[in-house]
């Protein structure tokens, strides 16, 4: 398995870590324990991760916050993703934050959260497409775009997105990264994959396990198949699912989030893993549609 691949233009390790489960229940104020938080990212770092997956409305603040005390100042090799389009109310609930001036107030919270000049990648986030936004798409790239040009920003990635909406916005901007749902569990986004890999965009899953609101590792565990493979190769199921996506491309990247310093280099270890044609072929009847967006 080949370990490292490119964001962009720039060399990265393929297994990352996603931050959001640091934050409270519902990914809304403090953990219980924020020093084993911090540990959990210092010892990510110690395995090799060079890219980290955040945003300011995670907590919000709190996430940000955590990966200041525990890191700061940075690894020079480390990259710093975010996201914005969304921002929290004092009740927790998600709410759209589009507008030009809310993305822009998006982007300067997390570089002073971060307490950094610039951000690696930034990821929109948009509106599902079950809803309608009242902002245009070239509204929201220009903003980004922008604040690209002005340095606070290398690349723009986009999230929850479809086809239709990609190539519109490749006809305006660079997309370095596409952040869609995606797992063994769920290949709703298989064509996507398939985008990603013809235009050389990396392709980075939320809930690589599975949907978190649809016990996605518990189904794991439970699959006849995945158990099966897990127990040839001495791995968990987990493991089995990481190492599937790693397998469909070779830019794809992984975020997986945890909590746990042991459930992290349970997760970090899915690199090592190398599924051969049998394996994945006895893969290809494991997936079904799951739901979800971060």
């Amino acid at each position: 398995m080949n370990a490292a691949t490119f964001l962009g233009d720039k060399p990265i390790n393929r297994m990352g870590y996603g931050a959001m489960q640091l934050a409270g229940p519902g990914v809304f104020g403090p953990p219980r324990d924020p020093r084993a938080a911090r540990a959990v990212l210092r010892r990510a770092i110690e395995l090799g991760v060079d890219h980290i997956d955040t945003s300011q409305y995670y907590g919000p603040d709190v996430v940000n916050e955590l990966i200041r005390q525990a890191l700061h100042p940075y690894p020079e090799n480390l990259k710093l993703v975010t996201k914005v389009g969304a921002r929290r109310d004092d009740a927790g609930q998600v709410l759209p934050a589009q507008r030009p001036a809310e993305l822009r107030e998006g982007v300067e919270a997390n570089l002073r959260s971060l307490r950094v000049e610039r951000l690696d990648l930034v990821n929109l986030r948009l509106i599902d497409a079950r809803y309608e936004s009242a902002i245009s798409l070239e509204e929201q790239l220009s903003a980004l775009e922008d604040m690209r040009h002005e340095g606070k920003l290398d690349l723009i990635g986009l999230s929850n997105v479809d086809l239709e909406t990609m190539q519109r916005a490749l006809a305006f901007v660079a997309v370095a990264e596409i952040q869609n749902g995606y797992s063994v569990l769920d290949r709703q986004d298989d064509y996507m994959v398939e985008f990603a890999r013809a235009h050389k965009i990396a392709y980075v899953p939320f809930f690589p396990l599975g949907s978190s609101f649809r016990g996605g590792p518990a189904r794991l565990a439970g699959d006849p198949a995945i158990v099966r493979l897990a127990e040839k190769h001495r791995a968990t199921p987990a493991q089995i699912a990481l190492a599937w996506l790693l397998a469909r491309y070779d830019r794809m990247l992984l975020i997986p989030g945890t909590s746990s310093v042991a459930h992290l280099e349970e997760n970090v270890a899915a690199i090592e893993l190398d599924l051969d044609d049998a394996d994945l072929a006895a893969l290809d009847h494991v997936g079904q549609r799951d739901v979800g967006a971060e």
